[in-house]
């Protein structure tokens, strides 16, 4: 098997869209927030609530992730396409100018941004993380949930591009 037809064949699953964000204190007078898109997120346990993202090894979120145990991931809904594929682009400039004209506030427990207008938000800290291939499954326990109402829709990535459910 290719690594073209491994992808062929996964692109098939539809997933939600999340963005996951964790802020480094470490760089810089005041730190810096860092965010990278995920579709590779899922609910892992209730008792205890645990999630799971794959983080690319080498990159700039697996790198904070392995030093900074809390992180947040805001499920983005089908209004906010832009935000995904800001945070998914490849060789992009600075973080910093990532988050330069969102609208978001800070975690009260991780300190990281939330996207405002997200169908749900979550903190995390990590518990667990497993090497697997070119990527590390971060799982993290939810320290708090938060699920505004509203009627949106998910945002989804299906075939190798965003959707949403009609």
């Amino acid at each position: 098997m290719t690594a073209e037809e491994f992808r062929a064949a996964l692109a098939r699953l539809a997933a939600g869209v999340v963005l996951v964000t964790a802020h480094d204190p470490d760089d810089g007078p005041r730190g810096e927030d860092v965010g990278m898109t995920a579709t590779a997120f899922l609910s892992v346990s209730l008792d205890p609530p645990l999630v799971m993202v794959s983080v690319r090894n080498d990159s700039r979120m697996e790198d904070l992730l392995a030093r900074q145990p809390l992180w947040a991931v805001s499920l983005l809904s089908e209004s906010q396409r832009h935000v995904a594929g800001r945070f998914a682009m490849k060789g992009r400039v600075s973080d910093r100018l990532l988050f330069e004209d969102l609208t978001y506030e800070r975690g009260e427990l991780s300190g990281s941004p939330l996207i405002r207008g997200a169908l749900a938000t979550l903190e995390c800290r990590t518990e667990q993380r497993v090497v697997a291939g070119d990527h590390t499954l971060v799982i993290g326990r939810v320290l708090r949930a938060s699920a505004p109402s509203m009627e949106s829709g998910p945002l989804t990535y299906f075939r190798g591009r965003y959707r949403h459910l009609s």
